[in-house]
C-alpha cells in the first residue's frame, strides 16, 4: 500500500473525511498520509474507515473497506495466498 494515492471516503472521525494524498507509512490498525495539497502527515484509522485507492496496474481508483485491511502488512500477504 506503501507509495499509492488514496482518498477517505467515509470515516469515524470526520476531520480526516475528504483527505487525499499518498500512503507513507502503515500499521496494523492505521494509514499514515502525507496530505496532497498541505504535505502534512495525518494518521487514519483503518476500522471503521472506507478508502478509494489508486491502483496504477488497474489504471482506476478501487474502494475499499478499512476493516478488511485492518491486521499486519506482512499478515495480509498471507491471507491472500
Amino acid at each position: 500500500m506503501l507509495g499509492l494515492k488514496v482518498k477517505v471516503l467515509s470515516s469515524t472521525d470526520p476531520g480526516v473525511v475528504g483527505l487525499e494524498g499518498v500512503i507513507v507509512d502503515e500499521t496494523m490498525k492505521t494509514f499514515r498520509i502525507r496530505s496532497m495539497d498541505s504535505g502534512r502527515i495525518r494518521m487514519v484509522f483503518k476500522l471503521g474507515s472506507v478508502f478509494s485507492i489508486y491502483i496504477p496496474e488497474l489504471n482506476r481508483y478501487v474502494d475499499i473497506d478499512g476493516d478488511l485491511l485492518v491486521g499486519r502488512p506482512e499478515d495480509r500477504v498471507r491471507r491472500c495466498w
